[in-house]
């Protein structure tokens, strides 16, 4: 085993062996909440491995400051910006990390946004407006620093970077804080400030004071836009009809004018910048990917460059209709292979790799072996007991798994299983309890799960894909034992939405999105090639029943009680489809 203490303290780069997907956050936890040591910056493969690390990291040591800075959410060279919600996160990454003296404790990024080059830290220090409830205020020099400052003039302000102007009513969305503020002002004096709910705008808070930092990476000032204006010309020469350079020239904002980002500062930083003392560490294959990141850089950019050139020969820059993308050098935006290097060189750097290294690698001292292993495979025992194995022909799942349960238990190490949901946690928990697995508790934490009885079963939430298994420590993922899962990037729902079966109760009428509505009638248990699914069991006219797999539940909209009264429709008849269609073309003809 490993001595945390030890581990990443001197410059130079070490392999992390015996660290599959779900140890490894556990470990970076570990490191992070040590007290001493260097922080440490992760460099995840991509932004889904960002989201499971920093809720796997918050989970195992809720204690620690977690920050994550993600990428761009658009290609390089792009015509479109990049997403206002991710601009808005990382801005207030970099603003806090160009005020604090020390970067937070777990810094988590990707190699997309590693490998992209960011507005100097004497920007970010520098851009800072502050006030107090019951100071005088200039609302002129306010809303002039929201306007440069990246912020996003609306209606109704709903998201971060965003305000909105109403008479003596100014509301705002900092980035980094969780809920908008309302500024009331009396003349020239701010009144009071309310914190709000972007969604019912209802106030239920106050504040004393106001902070502001830029919401974006690029602001609109007179010294940024003549710096623009300049290095524009310089790079292009005449830019006639640009409506890019126009817009800009103005102080206005133009669709996609973030991938011209080194224009408009005096020099740009790396992301290692603003945490010159943090050690790495890197997932597996993350070199890999930013090969395959730089390359695809190259591609692009030789594309807007072969495209610019043939438009020229044709004597059609200036063309109103398309006009012409200006690409930056790839240097001034993105670090190369060797500046990626150098960067790494100087630092304590460690590599996580799933797999266990060989006795005569780890005695060269270039690997440590943090001692875990991918977590035993139920699905993938049930898969060969079908196939005709060793295994009995009728093997449950569960069977299986509570055998396992009391081997690891026998063997010193703390069993635990990870669920999705509390409400996929719940339904375990009801079946291995009907397979006869003894001392289920659910707990609300790691700590929690660490601190019961010996012997116990732990339940937790946590959104492993598949579990891994320590020195002192067992852990399940609910695919481990269930099998695969339908996975869905996560995306933004209605409030109608059915986000989890367990949100639902026998007699609830439901509408799923191919069929209409229904009747809710609870969960049941199919079993199909040897495999148990959970289901919801849903009711249609005529007592025709729909078996849904609970991982499909997002197919659902909630409708109401069963007392509300509406009819039923016939499962696979024209009503539903008809009565969808007639929307359909109600809302053409709205937005016609």
């Amino acid at each position: 085993m490993f001595d945390s203490n030890d581990l990443l303290v001197s410059p130079g780069r070490c392999t992390l062996s015996g660290a599959p997907e779900g140890h490894d956050a556990l470990v970076l936890a570990g490191l992070a909440s040590r007290g001493e040591g260097p922080p440490l910056l992760h460099v995840a493969r991509d932004d889904a491995r960002l989201q499971r690390l920093a809720e796997a990291a918050a989970f195992f040591a809720p204690d620690v400051e977690v920050r994550r800075f993600p990428a761009w959410d658009c290609l390089p060279y792009d015509r479109v910006s990049p997403n206002a919600e991710i601009v808005a996160e990382r801005a207030d990454v970099l603003s806090r990390l160009a005020a604090d003296a020390a970067p937070p404790p777990l810094l988590l990024t990707t190699v997309n946004a590693l490998v992209q080059r960011v507005p100097p830290r004497r920007a970010f220090r520098d851009a800072v407006f502050s006030v107090a409830a019951g100071e005088d205020v200039d609302v002129e020099a306010l809303t002039g620093f929201l306007a440069r400052n990246g912020y996003h003039r609306t209606g109704t302000v709903r998201e971060a970077g965003e305000y909105a102007m109403r008479g003596g009513i100014l509301d705002v969305f900092p980035p980094g804080d969780e809920r908008p503020l309302r500024l009331d002002l009396l003349g020239d004096t701010l009144e009071r400030i309310r914190v709000f709910d972007p969604g019912t705008q209802r106030t239920s808070g106050s504040r004393d004071r106001l902070t502001l930092k830029p919401a974006g990476e690029i602001w609109l000032d007179e010294a940024s836009v003549a710096r623009f204006r300049a290095g524009y010309r310089e790079l292009f020469g005449a830019v006639s009809g640009d409506p890019l350079y126009a817009a800009v020239s103005e102080g206005r904002k133009q669709i996609g004018m973030e991938h011209w980002l080194p224009l408009f500062h005096a020099g740009l930083d790396t992301l290692f910048d603003y945490a010159p003392d943090a050690a790495v560490t890197l997932d597996h294959g993350a070199d890999a990917m930013r090969d395959a990141r730089l390359e695809t850089i190259a591609d692009y950019y030789d594309a807007r460059r072969t495209f610019l050139e043939a438009r020229r020969g044709r004597g059609r820059e200036a063309d109103d209709d398309a006009p012409a993308y200006r690409p930056l050098p790839q240097e001034m935006l993105y670090l190369d292979a060797a500046a990626w290097d150098r960067h790494l060189d100087a630092r304590p750097v460690g590599e996580f790799s799933p797999f266990a290294a060989p006795p005569e690698a780890r005695r060269r001292g270039a690997i440590v072996d943090l001692g875990g292993r991918r977590s035993y495979d139920f699905a993938a025992a049930r898969t060969k007991a079908r196939a005709g194995t060793a295994e009995p022909p009728d093997a449950n799942v569960f069977d299986l798994f509570r055998e396992r349960a009391v081997t690891e238990a026998r063997q010193g190490r703390r069993v635990v299983v990870a669920a999705f949901t509390p409400g996929s946690r719940e339904r375990l928990r009801q079946l291995l309890a009907d397979h006869g697995v003894h001392g289920l508790a659910p707990a609300e934490g790691w700590a929690a799960a660490l601190a019961l009885p010996a012997g116990a079963v732990a339940l937790v939430v946590l959104g492993l894909d598949h579990g891994f298994t320590t020195r002192d420590t067992a852990l399940f993922g609910e695919q481990d034992i269930l099998g695969e899962r339908l996975v869905r990037s996560r995306r933004r729902r209605p409030a109608d939405f059915v986000a989890d079966a367990g949100s639902l109760s026998a007699g609830d009428l439901v509408v799923h999105v191919d069929h209409g509505i229904g009747r809710f009638e609870g969960l049941e248990t199919v079993v199909v090639g040897n495999a148990p699914h959970d289901c919801l069991r849903l009711t249609y006219a005529g007592e025709d029943r729909l078996y849904l797999p609970v991982e499909n539940v997002e197919a659902l909209s909630r409708y109401g009680s069963e007392e509300a009264g509406a009819a039923l429709d016939r499962l696979g008849g024209a009503g539903w489809q008809a009565r969808k269609a007639r929307l359909k073309k109600r809302l053409r003809d709205m937005a016609g």
